[in-house]
């Protein structure tokens, strides 16, 4: 704790109940003037759910227990009228949310937002509240920020909108900043200077006494920012210390065991020398257009993709990480045939795959399949699960009735460590876990040569992510099946990949075996990268 030991929030005996699931239950902890708190935990812990009901933000459907305490200033927050409530909430107590997108109303640009909210707080005339909004955009680091005014949400990186967000959530100068996840959705670059920036942001407000609330499931993230550790699970408090005694000696199981599925940088799988190769690119470029004016006239290309060379070995991984916009995706899709390229050959076993016709390109569908970023997006909400993983196996003809294809639904769901009758359900009814393992079911289906995994682990949380990872290893055991996996995170990297291809504004930068690439970086960018990567253990305070 801090060496101010003023008290600027204090929850108690906080339970909060959704119809008749319970969210929270009996939390109490609290936050002191120049403090940074991490509340820890996985999806439906309870995390976000306790800082909704700080600002009274929680949905109708929510139920708050009569003994339930949010003191602020003396003031039960759970008491007070709507009224009263504006006047604190963006005012004393400000909130970053996860998803900067969804924050921002998309048909305003930043600059009219960021006005607005600080004419709103302190009553000021427009030219005063633009000076602002430029001092508070400089502040956090846009080096343009009269750009940034201009611009509309969808006009900037997740980065740049964040690091606005940020401006707009200090414009009220506020006591107490909520910051939920506020990290998930960006790369590990960036991810570093949204944190620095928080830790500078305390430092310039030390005098405010203005405390941090941090919501996140990521350790190492909290490992490096805050002062004092809060753990969830199920809505119940399980542990609570310092955050030097937190990393160096956990208390809890639960605890112990979040800390253990953290991925480290220690390459796990050696790569086997002179294996053959399944899939290729040969020199692969993707440009796509840029057109202005009102003809919509061509003005040039951005190379999304610019003459990328990846071998991916039979029965092994080759990872493609790098930065978002790096071109990652955009060479998965041209490979998938999802996208057009532009120059290039794509060779699968030896055969060019990019000029075949639909027809003949049939059957190779089968053998290169997709694991999509987002399990949520990826099924059909209205189709039971057990219809969605056979559909692929009867339009493939894997087998020939619809009853040979039920019976290997039931095999894929087990081998995939969930159970056959789960096949009658939905997907509303599954953990974000849950539904990747039946992605992964519905793609074996087809039995495939080549999965192709795009970002397969980024929206679980990490004892999640722990046990997809494993899944996809033993999968790959004892199948055979090569794996090209898109990511920016490098702890996933050394968990399961052979091989590593850097990939920088569309081109290749670095390529080598894991163990080489992590062990002894030589291009700037790939240091970057593993710089940037926060260390559970080190700068704790």
């Amino acid at each position: 704790m801090p060496k101010a030991t003023k008290k600027l929030l204090s929850v108690s005996h906080l339970s909060v109940r959704f119809d008749k699931q319970l969210a929270v239950d009996d939390l109490s902890f609290d936050i002191y003037e120049n403090e940074i708190v991490g509340l820890v935990g996985e999806s439906g812990s309870g995390k976000t759910v306790s800082a909704l009901a700080a600002m009274q933000l929680l949905p109708d459907n929510a139920t708050v227990s009569e003994n339930s305490r949010i003191i602020y200033q003396d003031k039960d927050l759970l008491d007070q009228s709507e009224k009263n409530m504006r006047a604190i909430r963006g005012s004393e107590i400000s909130i970053i949310f996860q998803d900067a997108m969804t924050a921002f109303n998309p048909v305003f640009t930043i600059g009219n937002q960021i006005i607005e909210s600080i004419r709103s707080h302190h009553r000021c005339r427009k030219k005063i509240a633009l000076q602002e909004a430029r001092h508070l955009l400089d502040e956090v680091g846009i080096k343009d920020p009269d750009q940034c005014l201009k611009s509309y949400p969808h006009q900037l990186s997740g980065g740049m909108l964040q690091r606005a967000m940020i401006a707009m959530a200090l414009a009220s100068k506020p006591r107490l900043l909520i910051a939920d996840e506020p990290t998930t959705a960006l790369d590990v670059t960036i991810q570093a200077q949204v944190i620095d920036l928080i830790k500078e942001i305390k430092a310039k407000h030390a005098s405010d006494g203005m405390g941090v609330l941090f919501i996140s499931h990521d350790l190492g993230l909290v490992s490096q920012l805050c002062d004092r550790v809060i753990v969830l699970k199920e809505g119940i408090k399980v542990e609570q210390n310092t955050c030097r005694e937190f990393f160096a000696n956990p208390q809890h199981d639960y605890s112990r065991q979040l800390l253990a599925s953290l991925p480290s940088l220690t390459p796990k799988l050696t790569a086997t020398h002179d294996t053959p190769t399944l899939l290729e690119t040969d020199n692969l470029s993707v440009y796509f257009p840029i057109r202005r004016g009102a003809l919509r006239l061509k003005q040039g290309d951005v190379k999304a993709v610019d003459g990328v060379n990846l071998k991916v070995p039979k029965g092994e991984t080759l990872a493609l990480v790098g930065e978002s916009g790096s071109g990652k995706s955009t060479t998965a899709y041209a490979i998938l045939r999802l996208l057009n390229i532009t120059s290039g050959q794509i060779l699968y076993n030896k055969t060019p795959l990019q000029n075949l016709s639909q027809h003949k390109y049939h059957p190779y569908r089968r053998d290169i399949q997709i694991i999509f970023q987002d399990p949520y997006a990826a099924l059909n909400p209205r189709r039971l699960i057990g219809d969605s993983i056979a559909e692929g196996i009867l339009t493939q003809k894997i087998v020939r009735s619809k009853k040979e294809a039920d019976e290997l639904v039931d095999e894929l769901l087990l081998k995939v460590e969930l159970t056959p009758d789960m096949k009658y359900r939905y997907p509303h009814e599954f953990s974000g876990g849950q539904k990747q393992r039946i992605c992964i079911a519905r793609a074996l289906g087809l039995k495939p040569k080549l999965l192709v995994l795009d970002e397969p682990t980024s929206a679980l949380d990490v004892s999640i992510q722990a046990q997809i990872l494993q899944l996809l290893i033993k999968l790959q055991q004892e199948h055979g099946m090569s794996y090209l996996l898109i990511t920016h995170n490098l702890g996933v990297v050394a968990e399961m990949s052979h091989h590593i291809a850097v990939m920088y504004q569309g081109k290749i930068v670095e390529h080598g075996t894991t163990q080489a690439i992590l062990n002894n970086p030589t291009h700037p960018y790939t240091k970057q990268l593993l710089a940037a990567i926060p260390k559970v253990g080190s700068d704790q305070t």
